[in-house]
């Protein structure tokens, strides 16, 4: 039997000091898309930050496991060459890169030897193309002067050009209008498959509506404290966190598709 894609066992983070997660346990195969719902100051970034080693999050006990490997002694370059994506909820802005020299790099260290820099251009403009962007957005610098649907779209498009294992998505929803919201959905819809595993961090059921999660998990003050079935993200639309608030122990609802 095959190793899950991703296994977060009794994980606890901290950063300067302060305990933010405070032991959470996560299983997610590949092809299932897993949405983590939270209200403000739950954790949500703070696990994404962790799943990518960002050197500011100490885990001070459980572990996290990619393909049954411990990413304890990986660093983040060494992650991401391994398959593991992160989208940020607050893309950098890189003036004097643009976006093609930026992906075109990130493809080399990504794939090394495998990379065919005579491929890049055609599957470069494929990409463009699949997600809806416009040709002209290859020459801009990366995220500057972007709009806000623009970078969520270019954290799309690196996804389809890097073809992760893993895609952690960091509240890859916020602030989008609508139609944004839906051209970045869109594009998750189309790359979601059987050889990709999905994190989908968010505040708002939303996004929800237009990719569909195999489960729910809502995290209060560091912790899962109940998992479901896309309804539980419903519930949590017209409910709010507020039912979940005084919980501290995790309980399971699973909920048959």
């Amino acid at each position: 039997m095959s190793n899950p894609l991703l296994e977060i066992q009794e994980l606890h983070v901290q950063i300067e000091g302060k305990e933010i997660l405070k032991g959470i346990s996560l299983t997610l195969e590949k092809g299932q898309v897993h949405a983590v719902m939270g209200p403000n100051g739950s954790g949500k970034s703070t696990l994404s930050n962790a799943l990518l080693g960002h050197p500011k999050y100490q885990i001070t006990q459980g572990r996290i496991l990619y393909k049954g490997e411990d990413l304890a002694a990986l660093k983040t370059d060494a992650r991401a060459r391994a398959g593991i994506f992160l989208a940020f909820q607050y893309p950098t802005a890189i003036p004097g890169v643009s976006v093609a020299n930026f992906l075109r790099t990130a493809l080399k260290a990504r794939f090394g030897e495998g990379f065919q820099p005579k491929e890049f251009r055609k599957e470069f403009k494929a990409a463009m193309a699949a997600i809806g962007i416009d040709e002209s957005f290859a020459t801009r610098y990366v995220n500057d002067g972007f709009s806000g649907g623009e970078k969520k779209r270019h954290e799309i498009l690196q996804m389809a050009l890097l073809r992760p294992e893993l895609a952690i998505l960091d509240e890859t929803d916020s602030g989008l209008d609508i139609d944004a919201l839906r051209t970045v959905a869109e594009g998750i819809n189309r790359l979601r498959g059987p050889g990709l595993g999905i994190l989908l961090i968010t505040h708002y059921q939303r996004i929800l509506n237009y990719v569909q999660p195999d489960l729910v998990h809502v995290l209060i003050d560091g912790r899962i404290v109940r998992s479901g079935g896309k309804e539980l993200a419903h519930e949590l639309e017209a409910k709010g966190y507020a039912p979940y608030e005084s919980l501290r122990e995790p309980t399971k609802e699973i909920i048959t598709q």
